[in-house]
């Protein structure tokens, strides 16, 4: 795939640059006692080298079993924009490094998926810039009960690097899965969500959601991110609380939570709870991923004015309550690199994307398909033209 104008080369940049192993390859040296764990809970291998390259060919595995999926949301990269504001660049940095210390890091997009040409960070920096965040259902008390990615966003940064689109990917749409040799699946038609599953879950779910993604979009991101449940609630109730608004009344069908039409302060147990309901909802799924990209502008919203960045144990709270429910991928860039080049983005500069597509029945299961105006959208994704895109397109624009 050509590299677009808009794409400034870093120099050096290209498919020889180093990386870091994934988990679950083999290496030969021992396990270091003060290594952090990955964010979601995977083991912990000693890490050496690349992953082996796989061939697309292989004999064909009988799909996991799917399982219903409970838990949402995955914007706590958001939340570190935050640590910048008020605190100083050089306090910033240290503390920068200690959260960069306290994640999980591993490979979570597939090769075909990850741009080669990024340039990120503060001193060479060239946008737009394109992140996969993804919400797991990780159970932690059951961990062989498997994964599925519950929420799916693709966050678009634009040049200017002062504005993000939340695109949410419906969980249900039916989409191409390539094949995955790793774990002998085969590739076909499916709900993208599934391909986290038929990936192995963990890593190699990452990797063959982010292909599936690049394959449906004609794009490559510059890193991805996942979640699980607990981090985030953790993150909610450390800034004290987010406000969010209901404006349809709904009764939780997880926990018998009535919702009722107006704005108020939710702890991260409720706010969880309200952003994964859809039945109910006037418009279903597509009112649940609305209410995602809420929360998200939300909790960016709390840490920005609650002055998190000066608080310094509020700050380690909050950064010891990401680190065990958060695995990364940043490519070339740090952690540091990448908060320093987003540091001016706000809550007013989120826009909430809808992608153009409605629900439909195939063979008697429940369907999202994509409507002819979604080839425009990531058409714009790839010329990095959203903005102009939403602006002839507002009935995809939700109001976050």
């Amino acid at each position: 795939m050509s590299v677009p104008a808009w794409r400034r080369e870093r120099p050096g940049a290209g498919a020889s640059g180093t990386r870091p192993s994934g988990v679950g390859w083999p290496g030969a040296a021992p396990v270091r006692s003060d290594q952090p764990p990955s964010g979601l809970g995977w083991p912990e291998p000693p890490r050496q080298g690349p992953p082996p390259v796989a061939s697309r060919t292989g004999p064909a595995a009988a799909p996991p079993v799917r399982r219903r999926s409970w838990r949402r949301l995955t914007a706590v990269l958001m939340v570190v924009l935050v640590l910048m504001v008020g605190g100083g660049l050089l306090a910033g940095r240290a503390l920068l490094h200690r959260y960069e210390s306290a994640v999980g890091h591993d490979v979570l997009l597939d090769e075909r998926a990850r741009d080669l040409d990024s340039s990120v960070g503060w001193r060479n920096v060239a946008g737009p810039l394109n992140y996969l965040l993804i919400g797991s259902d990780l159970r932690a008390a059951n961990p062989a009960a498997g994964q599925r990615s519950d929420t799916i966003l693709i966050v678009q940064v634009n040049s200017a690097l002062t504005q993000a689109h939340l695109i949410s990917i419906p969980r249900d749409l039916r989409v191409e899965i390539p094949a995955f040799p790793i774990t002998g699946y085969r590739g076909a038609k499916d709900k993208i969500n599934a391909a986290f599953e038929y990936g192995g879950a963990g890593s190699g779910g990452v990797q063959l959601l982010s292909a599936t993604l690049t394959d449906l979009t004609g794009i490559r991101f510059d890193g991805a991110a996942v979640i699980d449940f607990g981090g985030f609630v953790k993150v909610i109730d450390t800034l004290g609380g987010i406000n969010m608004c209901v404006d349809a009344p709904i009764t939780s069908i997880h926990t018998g939570r009535v919702f009722a039409v107006g704005c108020r302060d939710m702890t991260g147990a409720e706010a969880l709870d309200f952003s994964r309901q859809r039945y109910g909802l006037p418009n279903g799924d597509y009112d649940r991923q609305r209410h995602q990209q809420q929360l998200v502008k939300a909790v960016l919203d709390k840490a920005l004015a609650s002055g998190v960045a000066r608080n310094p144990i509020k700050l380690d709270l909050l950064i010891r309550g990401i680190g065990r429910s958060l695995t990364v991928d940043t490519g070339a860039a740090s952690i540091t690199e990448l908060v320093l080049a987003l540091r001016n983005i706000r809550p007013d500069g989120l826009v909430g994307i809808r992608v153009p597509s409605h629900i439909t029945n195939i063979d008697g299961v429940s369907y999202v398909v994509l409507d002819d105006e979604a080839g425009g959208l990531f058409q714009a994704m790839r010329d990095g033209t959203v903005t102009a895109w939403a602006r002839e397109h507002p009935h995809w624009v939700n109001s976050i």
